[in-house]
């Protein structure tokens, strides 16, 4: 009775990590090599992110997000390094952000694309996103 119990519990537990995951699309009129630059100044901001790699030639970087405030320890245990890639679509790319978590005081992926939104307009003929749904 015990084991089936345990069983049904560990393979619980097993899933929250992968439920905690996700990934959020952004299309960009932009050339990867246009939107590169604003993503690189974005995860560059000590307050906000912590760079643990990058590879400029995939458009590929993993990077920690620095949070102020966790309101609980199952938020701080579930806070993973997150990932951005740039994917060529045409003239145009989209920008995959895979975060791990998001909690009641901030929103890792929301707050990134927001970022990397306002470095762009910084940037000469900068062009708007364009939300694409996941399937």
């Amino acid at each position: 009775m015990f084991r089936p119990k345990f069983l049904a519990l560990a393979l619980l537990l097993s899933s929250v990590p992968a439920a905690l995951a996700a990934s959020h699309e952004t299309s960009y009129s932009n050339s990867c090599n246009e939107l590169w630059p604003a993503v690189k100044e974005v995860i560059s901001n000590p307050e906000n992110y912590k760079m643990v790699s990058s590879d400029d030639a995939k458009w590929t970087a993993f990077y920690d997000v620095k949070h102020k405030v966790h309101l609980s320890i199952s938020g701080a245990v579930a806070q993973k390094t997150n990932q951005v890639t740039l994917v060529a679509q045409g003239t145009g790319c989209q920008m995959q952000v895979n975060s791990s978590f998001s909690g009641l005081t901030h929103d890792d992926q929301g707050d990134f694309v927001k970022r990397v939104n306002e470095a762009l307009a910084k940037q000469p003929a900068a062009a708007k996103p364009t939300e694409q749904a996941k399937p």
